[in-house]
């Protein structure tokens, strides 16, 4: 059975709670009155040191994990670092989760990626699609890592009783995002361009690939607070989606980001470049049933993540 808990009552361990996908948590927590909430930057703590994730978590002895911490990137940075991906993952999210299990955690979040899901799969995607056939290439190593990490929470259900969770999130933005063109995804790094665009006052940008694989993306602050119903309400080996329901190709989500900052000039599309997966929709009717969707609209979510954008990073 389900243990109840009040979030004024507990101690959260936030891992990678100055990222993207923790710092959104982390203001959800402290916006729901959380008792305590508790992270380590990877100066403070390298997640891939075994001895040091266990030494920490055992001190900390929290009563809940939610594990936001990965080593993330777009296209070309997976193509590139296929082996980090793999095994940087792979290594952050066993220590964890075995020092969760030796401090008798018994409520714990992983978070994963949409990608674990094959290349072809029908749209829109169920949760039971997974592992029914190829994955895409281009980010196949972080999503094996991700798979590994789904089936090790089965696991430790299977054999300990853990009442731990795992939840699939789509493509995802906000403040705090990765504007890094070497290593950001598809979002934050046409901020970038198209800001620097509009700055210089180029008469174009060229961005890669057709623009006609479709996506969906959710602002990073609605996903915290379906984490937060998650550890409140589900209790299943199988993962769940978490995802907006609906999407835009990549060429309406170019013009969209272009006029939030806007940029007036050209959009060219260099054909030559990969495209990725060719649509990667979400089935979300199972997290629906438990009483969560979005709220926050694309474009306004553009909006407030280009303002962080302005303030914190160009």
């Amino acid at each position: 059975m389900l243990p109840e808990f009040a979030w004024g009552d507990v101690k959260v361990y936030v891992a990678g709670h100055h990222g993207l996908v923790g710092s959104a948590v982390v203001r959800a927590l402290e916006a729901a009155g959380v008792g305590e909430v508790i992270g380590w930057r990877s100066a403070e703590l390298d997640l891939t040191d075994r001895q040091a994730t266990f030494d920490a978590i055992a001190e900390a002895k929290p009563d809940i994990v939610i594990d936001a911490a990965a080593k993330v990137g777009g296209i070309m940075a997976n193509s590139t670092h296929p082996v980090e991906f793999l095994r940087d993952n792979v290594l952050i999210q066993t220590n964890i989760m075995d020092a969760a299990h030796a401090t008798d955690i018994n409520r714990l979040l992983f978070l994963g990626s949409s990608c674990i899901y094959p290349r072809h799969a029908s749209q829109p995607i169920r949760e039971s699609s997974l592992m029914t056939g190829p994955l895409e290439p281009t980010n196949q190593a972080y999503a094996m890592a991700k798979i590994s990490g789904i089936f090790y929470i089965e696991a430790h259900r299977s054999q300990y009783g853990r009442h731990w969770i795992s939840a699939m999130p789509t493509n995802l933005y906000g403040p705090g995002d990765n504007f890094n063109l070497e290593t950001s995804h598809v979002l934050p790094a046409f901020i970038h361009r198209f800001h620097d665009a509009k700055k210089s006052g180029a008469a174009s940008v060229t961005v890669w690939g057709t623009g006609t694989p479709r996506r969906e993306f959710i602002h990073v602050d609605d996903l915290a607070q379906a984490c937060l119903m998650l550890l409140k309400k589900y209790d299943s080996p199988e993962t769940i989606n978490v995802g907006l329901g609906d999407d835009i190709p990549i060429r309406e989500l170019a013009e969209t980001v272009a006029s939030v900052v806007g940029y007036e000039g050209s959009i060219e599309w260099d054909t030559s470049k990969p495209d990725g997966m060719p649509r990667k929709l979400l089935d979300t009717s199972r997290i629906n049933e438990l009483g969560w969707k979005p709220e926050i609209s694309l474009r306004d979510g553009l909006a407030t993540t280009y303002e962080w954008y302005l303030a914190n990073y160009a």
